[in-house]
């Protein structure tokens, strides 16, 4: 299963940074959200391969169970400090997006990959070194979902030069962001969640995010087009059977 077209994406903000629900984290919140991914990738990365993977995350439930304990009871005391007695539907709609995001189907192969080497490296970790492990790790999982972002917002600039060349008419892209609610630059207003749009299951009861233009084609002159899209286009759309949607593989070279 592959990325959709037209699918939203977080985009880089004024920082520099894609602002995703790994953006701006506490040292608690790392060391949770490495634990989630792993979670999914137990759930998710099924093939012997990644045998690894589930075994690692039951050695990391076991051997570090005090750590992540007091990591769990720093982050929902961060979260009632800022958010007072309506905490956990903010924390808990949080961890929704977080279960989602590191489920993205798109990324999915790179991202068993990365846990893969995450897990294998585990047993090698000491009591009372976890948050420094997830300081170190969390990015290298992260990094598979900007490999997959930035490839599938190249793709969306060369295709929308294609269409402005052969097929003019006027294309708008929008992206929708994701949310930290620990982000010293972010508050959730009472009774909304954080779940982004983006990720594999749908939001409920969120609000939706004000749009952000990324791209605008004005319209052209039409001209005779050819056969298929520029050899140039860094991301292969894929053909899939009846009533799949079609897919968006990385380019050689990314990371695996």
């Amino acid at each position: 299963m592959g990325a959709v077209a037209g699918m939203a994406i977080p985009a880089v903000q004024a920082d520099g940074v894609r602002h995703t629900v790994n953006y701006q984290l506490t040292p608690a919140q790392t060391t949770w959200n490495l634990r989630s991914a792993l979670n999914v990738a137990a759930l998710n990365c099924l093939e012997p391969k990644y045998d690894p993977i589930l075994q690692g995350y039951k050695g990391l439930l076991k051997t570090h169970a005090r750590g992540l304990s007091s990591a769990n009871r720093t982050l929902e005391s961060e979260f009632r400090q800022k958010y007072g007695p309506g905490f956990r539907d903010v924390l808990d709609g949080y961890m929704t997006q977080v279960y989602n995001y590191f489920a993205l189907p798109p990324a999915r192969n790179s991202f068993c990959e990365a846990s893969l080497a995450v897990s294998l490296e585990l047993p090698l970790v000491a009591q009372g070194d976890l948050d420094a492990f997830a300081a170190r790790s969390l990015p290298r999982i992260e990094g598979v979902f900007d490999d997959f972002f930035r490839a599938y917002e190249q793709y969306r600039v060369e295709v929308a030069r294609w269409d402005a060349e052969y097929n003019p008419t006027a294309l708008t892209a929008t992206v929708s962001g994701y949310v930290n609610p620990l982000d010293p630059a972010v508050t959730v207003p009472p009774g909304a969640t954080t779940v982004g749009a983006m990720p594999a299951l749908p939001p409920s009861n969120a609000p939706a995010p004000e749009p952000v233009i990324v791209l605008t084609q004005p319209a052209a002159t039409p001209r005779e087009a050819p056969a298929t899209l520029p050899t140039t286009v860094p991301v292969i759309v894929e053909t899939q059977g009846a009533g799949e949607p079609p897919s968006i593989t990385l380019p050689p070279g990314s990371r695996k």
